[in-house]
């Protein structure tokens, strides 16, 4: 150093030794730095009077406590903080048991499937009250081809049919007006069936309002719906799907002309002497479920009324109105031994000619016209006993049956002839010659 003073003194540095000196005295007034904070944060930690901030007040002036928080240094005294329970990227102290976190669902690491069991619900919106007809109706039309009241629960149960529940009730009645009597025995017992189930009592009753008050629209394309809703009325009550004071909340209350004949015609079917038991046949029995004797005395008289009136169309109503495609064979059976039985040509064509109408219009068809014709060819030889001129005639029916396009050459071929006999002579005892 006296070696660089005289240097300095006498103005020969070089440029080395003027760096290196320059360097000395940076290091030299860092560590005087240095010394001066230490000595500052010592005197900081005792307060002018000599007290500690926050100890005791009785305690001797200038002594520092060892419960004191604050370093006693610049760098503090490097021990763990908190026992080594705090500090980032610990573990905690030892023998601390952490409690169940609940998975938090906005955690970037949240993993749905890996919480357990999931449950999912199928949401099916409710169906507003203008597609509810649209499904509705098909639902109703198969139920009368198959007859099965549970089915229609269930698809009712996958529809979330919501406050316009009762519309079911009301457009089930409407579709069976417009049908025929077996779909509205369907009606009733479906509606049966779904009553407390699906629809209570209520809900019933609120249909059943709603169609009274629209009767004058239904009537537009059901004539007969005034009657025909005051039948449904009647045997809701009897089957006490509609509470038993539902007529008696219509007395005095009634503006419309045709609900009155409705709620009059149930009125009339309650009070019969059989009462509500009667009420079971209310829309008749089902053709496929009369009697067979039943069925051959009503085309037998329904053929008679014919002979009498000549109107097909009336003969074609009530054909239609026994519902019973698979028995047709009968009618013409019964029309052709009519025709044997007769005297004249008359009845011979009218029959002809409904025949002809019932074949043009499809209402028997060409496998019920045949076998018709079929069991009077097998009994004719029986018939004949009764009528000994049934061959001659059935033979000229066979004929214009078929020149009016009724039978096929087929069924005319089919029909059995009676060949002319003679006898050889009156010596040979009677022999028929061949």
């Amino acid at each position: 150093d006296d070696g660089l003073d005289e240097a300095e003194v006498n103005g020969n540095w070089t440029p080395q030794e003027k760096a290196l000196h320059e360097a000395r005295l940076k290091a030299k007034a860092k560590r005087r730095l240095r010394r001066s904070s230490s000595r500052n944060s010592t005197s900081e930690s005792v307060s002018e009077s000599g007290e500690t901030p926050g100890g005791d007040p009785h305690a001797a002036k200038g002594k520092v406590h060892n419960n004191d928080r604050k370093s006693r240094t610049g760098k503090g005294r490097g021990l763990p903080k908190k026992g080594g329970a705090g500090g980032k990227g610990v573990w905690g102290a030892p023998g601390m048991v952490y409690e169940a976190e609940e998975p938090d669902v906005r955690d970037p690491n949240y993993d749905e499937a890996a919480q357990g069991d999931t449950v999912y619900e199928t949401v099916v919106p409710e169906v507003e009250e203008k597609e509810l007809e649209k499904m509705v109706n098909p639902i109703v039309l198969e139920y009368f081809e198959h007859g099965d009241t549970k089915e229609v629960e269930v698809l009712l149960k996958e529809l979330n049919l919501g406050q316009h529940k009762y519309e079911f009730t009301s457009v089930a009645v409407s579709l069976s007006l417009e049908g025929k009597a077996s779909h509205r025995e369907l009606t009733s017992r479906l509606l049966s069936d779904l009553s407390g189930k699906m629809l209570t009592q209520g809900e019933m009753a609120h249909a059943f309002d709603k169609m009274l008050k629209e009767l004058p629209d239904l009537i537009l394309d059901t004539p007969e719906a005034p009657q025909m809703l005051g039948q449904f009325i009647a045997r809701g009550i009897a089957d006490h799907v509609l509470p038993m004071n539902f007529l008696e909340s219509y007395k005095g209350k009634v503006d419309c002309e045709h609900a009155r004949v409705a709620l009059d015609r149930a009125a009339v079917l309650l009070s019969m002497k059989k009462g509500m038991i009667g009420l079971d046949n209310v829309w008749g029995v089902g053709g496929g479920l009369r009697p067979v004797k039943h069925l051959v005395k009503k085309m037998n008289l329904l053929l008679k009324e014919y002979l009498i009136s000549g109107d097909v169309s009336e003969a074609e109503h009530c054909l239609r109105d026994l519902e019973v495609p698979h028995f047709h064979h009968e009618l013409v059976y019964e029309a052709i031994v009519m025709v044997l039985e007769s005297n004249g040509d008359t009845a011979s064509h009218m029959m002809m000619k409904l025949l002809q109408s019932f074949w043009k219009t499809g209402l028997i068809t060409v496998d019920q016209m045949n076998r018709g014709f079929q069991r009077v060819y097998d009994e004719l030889h029986e018939i004949c006993l009764d009528v000994p001129h049934a061959h001659p005639i059935m033979e000229a029916f066979v004929d214009l049956c078929y020149q009016e396009s009724v039978i096929t050459k087929q069924l005319r071929d089919a029909c059995p002839f009676r060949g002319r006999k003679r006898f050889v002579s009156e010596g040979d005892g009677g022999l028929i010659k061949n």
